[in-house]
């Protein structure tokens, strides 16, 4: 396992997992700082690493008119705010090949969007710009085929590699979470991260729309973290019905408390049986 660091914040090595959170998209600016506040708040409070995530653009909406997001210039300049005032990482996706050299400079984290992990040059110049690159697993992919993007990251010269499993595609509107894939993606040497607001979602289940079952999140997020990871990626809001952005799989804030503590339970038991095994090697 190569150990990750993104600005203090340590995925791998046996660490506690790091949390990714935030709302799916940048409403506006007074709430994404509300989000990020009390995030950051509460993972002081329970000792967890923190990354927030909220994203600029969100360029794959179902529908032509659905809500994007500020743009980048507004986008980034909110995300570094918050990276300045609580003092925590920022992660935000890029969809653009215009909009890499920027994001780079402001994100502690790029991400690569599902969709987009197999467009070889674009994930080989996020590479070359990012501090550090989160691959987002497509849903069309098996997870042993993530090795071919890895190696395309690290033949652009970038071995700081996060990869996110986010569901794969099951039938029409579904997405089916195969846990098998973690422990087939973390051995490829690289911290790996359960999204597990995504693989909850119904992708244009609403037509217009994504649907999803957030109800569903905390199960899929404790047998996850069983499954071992050095990350859990969660999106939040504070009223996710009325989310501008994957409002039905977005997790409530308020309920993260409670979902968080458990999993510190799980990984520890989980990390402390690793540790195990390895010293009986």
């Amino acid at each position: 396992m190569n150990p990750v660091d993104v600005n203090g914040v340590r995925f791998g090595g046996g660490a506690p997992f790091v949390l990714i959170a935030g709302p799916c998209v940048i409403e506006e600016e007074e709430r994404t700082r509300e989000i990020a506040r009390f995030l950051k708040d509460l993972t002081v409070e329970l000792g967890i690493p923190f990354i927030f995530k909220a994203s600029y653009d969100k360029a794959n909406r179902s529908a032509r008119d659905s809500f994007r997001g500020p743009g980048l210039v507004e986008g980034l300049r909110i995300l570094a705010a918050i990276r300045k005032d609580f003092g925590c990482p920022v992660l935000s996706d890029v969809h653009r090949f215009e909009e890499i050299d920027a994001a780079a400079a402001v994100l502690d984290v790029v991400q690569v969007p599902a969709f987009l992990c197999r467009q070889t040059d674009f994930v080989m110049e996020i590479a070359r710009k990012a501090r550090v690159v989160n691959i987002k697993k497509g849903q069309f992919l098996a997870p042993w085929d993530v090795a071919n993007i890895v190696e395309k990251v690290k033949a652009a010269g970038n071995k700081r590699i996060l990869v996110t499993e986010r569901g794969a595609s099951f039938g029409y509107n579904n997405l089916v979470a195969d846990f098998r894939s973690l422990p087939v993606i973390r051995s490829l040497g690289y911290p790996v991260i359960f999204d597990a607001t995504h693989s909850v979602q119904l992708p244009g289940g609403l037509g217009t729309a994504s649907g999803g079952q957030r109800e569903m999140v905390p199960f899929l997020a404790r047998a996850a973290t069983g499954a071992g990871l050095d990350g859990i990626f969660m999106e939040v809001h504070p009223d996710p019905d009325r989310a501008l952005c994957d409002g039905p799989n977005s997790l409530v804030l308020g309920d993260l408390r409670a979902l968080l503590t458990v999993l510190q339970e799980i990984d520890h038991i989980v990390k402390r049986s690793m540790d195990t095994a390895d010293g009986k090697r």
